[in-house]
């Protein structure tokens, strides 16, 4: 079985890259807690049950049928009738983003190469047939950077409002 977690979960981590190594125990949302108690019941299916399982952290995930609540949605939404569009902490943020398409070939992937139940360790840790990835491209993209392609995509200047974290 493969799952869906969240690079949420790494939270208050400031090293980078993120790596499934690292710990994960400081959420900053009640999302990122329930996507690290999936992760914790997973490892404890795997234990008990012996079933093979297969966390992957999705990196914002972005594509033609994204939700319409997302960052890329919204701002595309906003620039063309110039809406406000607010920039969160002065706009220094930085995002990891995924096209569906990449998405699609992880989940593929990890359901045609199962972890084995073999006590030698896993992606995350698990010496179980449990296995936890990122899927993402690995290179964080600045918000102004996507900002200035929303931009030049829509042929006006955002609206911006600077607001702080």
């Amino acid at each position: 079985m493969v799952y869906a977690s969240s690079s949420s979960v790494y939270g208050a981590n400031t090293s980078m890259p993120f790596s499934v190594e690292d710990r994960v125990d400081h959420p900053l949302s009640l999302y990122a807690a329930t996507k690290k108690a999936d992760e914790l019941m997973s490892e404890s299916y795997a234990h008990l049950y012996r079933l093979p399982l297969t966390g992957m952290r999705f990196f914002t995930v972005y594509g033609p049928w994204g939700r319409p609540d997302m960052m890329l949605w919204k701002f595309t939404r906003a620039i063309p009738g110039g809406d406000v569009v607010p920039i969160f902490n002065g706009g220094d943020m930085y995002h990891d983003f995924t096209y569906i398409d990449d998405i699609i070939s992880g989940i593929v992937a990890c359901l045609d190469n199962p972890p084995a139940d073999d006590g030698i360790a896993k992606p995350g840790g698990s010496m179980k047939p449990h296995a936890i990835y990122n899927i993402g491209n690995n290179r964080s993209e600045h918000l102004m950077r996507v900002v200035e392609l929303l931009e030049d995509a829509c042929g006006r200047k955002a609206n911006t409002e600077f607001l702080p974290m």
